[in-house]
């Protein structure tokens, strides 16, 4: 007969395999695992297998073991996954793609009863349309101040009625109602709060970001940048460019002024002294602007040689004779 391991055995077991998984894997996924069944959970465990590993626990173990990880490796990046361990939650320990594993999780979310007690995490809504039930249930509506009217001997809602507003407690009167008309209001499954990658944790916002994003925000930063160092004329690489333009137009308006000249100012007198020049410079970029050079028009028809006038021999006659 098999010896039962002890609670003391169980802890060092425990301590063991999260020791093992945080040297093996640097990508952790920290999820919350409110209302989540030991079957849903099941399910959630097989779909990850190959590349990710579930890993539940109480808090004050996960704590102690990573920090006694943390003192034995030096590694001191173990430390930020503490302050993340609150409330009920669970680690998953991957190797593949963050965002890929994240939706993955996310497709295991199964519908759930509105129980008594419970913190709504969404408003509830009851559609208008037939009920099903007949008159004698006409009391839960009443309680509920639902308008309701009876049609063809069933009871039917008149309009939707938000029953209960999320972060509201279910209520008896809201549970039997919406047990009666086979309503599941809630969804429940692991839910990612936060991902450590490497020693760094961030919101798992971030996994949603494409590489449009990132160069949307990268542009604004940098334009950011450049407004800041113009603003208080600190030179930087994304405001040198400016810089130098704007240093170039002061030495111009000065030599325009002036008699003083360098020759990339020559060049600008020379259109100010003649302003047709403009006109001639502009054509061929108004060219370029309006597109190709409209076709050539059509060569003239030919002109049909005109008959020649006949000759009085042709008439047969002459004006001398």
């Amino acid at each position: 007969m098999a010896v039962k391991p002890s609670k003391a055995d169980k802890k060092i077991a425990y301590d063991a395999k999260l020791c093992q998984l945080l040297d093996e894997y640097t990508q952790i996924l920290i999820a919350a695992a409110d209302n989540v069944g030991s079957k849903q959970l099941q399910n959630i465990r097989k779909g990850l297998r190959g590349d990710s590993i579930v890993l539940m626990g109480k808090n004050t173990m996960m704590k102690r073991s990573v920090r006694m990880h943390a003192e034995k490796t030096g590694n001191q990046a173990f430390l930020n996954l503490i302050p993340l361990l609150q409330g009920n939650v669970g680690l998953i320990f991957t190797k593949g793609d963050l965002k890929e594993v994240s939706e993955e999780v996310a497709k295991y979310k199964v519908g759930a009863p509105a129980r008594v007690g419970l913190v709504a995490p969404i408003d509830v809504v009851v559609p208008p349309g037939n009920t099903g039930l007949d008159p004698s249930q006409t009391s839960f509506f009443q309680v509920l101040n639902i308008p309701t009217k009876i049609n063809k001997g069933t009871v039917e809602i008149i309009t939707p009625v938000e029953l209960i507003k999320k972060g509201e407690k279910v209520g008896s009167s809201e549970a039997a109602l919406l047990a009666k008309l086979g309503i599941r209001p809630f969804s429940y499954g692991l839910v990612v709060l936060s991902v450590y990658d490497n020693g760094s944790v961030f919101s798992p916002e971030v996994l949603d970001l494409t590489e449009d994003d990132l160069i949307e925000k990268f542009a604004t930063g940098v334009s950011m940048v450049t407004a800041l160092s113009l603003a208080i004329s600190y030179p930087t690489l994304a405001a040198a460019p400016h810089m130098f333009i704007n240093g170039y137009k002061n030495i111009l308006a000065v030599a325009v002024a002036t008699e003083y000249s360098f020759p990339q100012a020559d060049k600008v007198k020379e259109y100010l002294a003649d302003p047709s020049k403009f006109a001639v410079a502009a054509a061929p970029v108004a060219a370029a602007a309006g597109g190709a050079a409209p076709a050539a028009a059509p060569a003239e028809e030919e002109k049909k040689p005109e008959p020649e006038e006949e000759s009085d021999d042709d008439m047969g006659f002459s004006l001398f004779d």
